[in-house]
């Protein structure tokens, strides 16, 4: 089929941050977004619940397999496109392109906005996906226009301020971006394909020196090099980190079974090599027990749990 390719299904546990994950039904690579219109029709032929695939850097996936089909972006651009509209810069980059890639691409023009980011690993897509943030800084106040397909209303280009942002969660049309699995069957989603940001000019020094401000600030303070999803829980408030309160809950270092929240940051769930799912699953009640022991708290997830 011109345009889409489609390979058996991946190994999760070889592409997800934190190594953990079945083999899923198949994989589709959509290659032309032309082929777009394809897409719907050939998943349903495939079977199983669609789920758009990006860096799988905040991902927890069960260790059986999964009746899941991936749906993956295959980038025709290395660079992202600039373009202006009044003061702002205007940058368009695919979903596939990696967010580091896409940062060392402003700084290297010496365009602002972008830097809070830095130290954040996944794609473009996911970021829109997750409203990524950190520093004050979020993925959804920095965009001017998005580029989307959903078997419900076909390709379009939208004004970024017709979706909906919140914490660590974007959405459009009632759709959540990246159709986030829920074990369910329903058969609506929707694909981010491409995000453009409007960012400011700036001195390129001045932007890379932010940059590696806070890149050197997160590497401080989180495993970066570990095989990890990122954060597990999102923070109750500005004031009350889930960090802080995992660590004050007892669950910093705590681990069983190959799987140990940080040393580091209590909020980082880490594989040591030999994890399992079972495990990260018993810690992550764990944790969410112990802190609403605690503080009469109830955590809720940010990384996508796959079971």
């Amino acid at each position: 089929m011109k345009g889409i390719s489609v390979k058996p299904g991946p190994r999760l546990s070889e592409r997800t941050g934190i190594g953990l994950g079945g083999r899923a039904l198949a994989e589709v690579h959509l290659e032309d977004v032309q082929a777009c219109e394809k897409l719907p029709a050939l998943l349903s032929s495939l079977g199983g619940t669609p789920v758009m695939f990006g860096a799988g850097s905040n991902i927890i996936a069960a260790d059986e397999d999964l009746p899941l089909t991936l749906v993956s972006l295959r980038p025709s651009r290395k660079e992202p496109l600039f373009g202006k509209t009044g003061e702002k810069i205007l940058v368009r980059a695919e979903a596939s392109m990696p967010l580091p890639a896409l940062l060392r691409a402003a700084a290297a023009r010496g365009l602002g906005g972008l830097e809070g980011l830095a130290g954040i690993p996944g794609s473009v897509g996911g970021a829109v996906a997750m409203n990524a943030g950190s520093f004050g800084t979020e993925t959804g106040s920095l965009l001017h226009s998005l580029t989307l397909f959903s078997p419900s209303f076909g390709m379009l280009e939208t004004e970024a301020d017709k979706a909906v942002f919140s914490y660590r969660n974007g959405s459009f049309a009632g759709l959540p971006f990246g159709g986030a699995y829920g074990g369910g069957q329903n058969r609506d989603w929707l694909l981010v394909l491409a995000a453009t940001f409007a960012l400011v000019e700036r001195g390129r020094e001045e932007v890379r020196e932010k940059m590696r401000a806070c890149y050197a600030r997160k590497k401080s303070s989180q495993p970066l090099a570990a095989k990890s999803a990122g954060c597990v829980f999102k923070n109750p408030s500005p004031d009350q980190p889930a960090g802080y309160l995992l660590e004050q809950a007892g669950m910093k270092g705590k681990g069983a079974g190959g799987m140990r929240f940080s040393t580091l940051h209590a909020n980082f769930l880490t594989n040591e090599g030999n994890g399992s799912y079972a495990a990260a699953r018993d810690l992550m009640e764990e944790a969410v027990a112990a802190v609403e022991k605690t503080y009469g708290l109830l955590l809720e997830k940010e990384v996508r749990v796959w079971a």
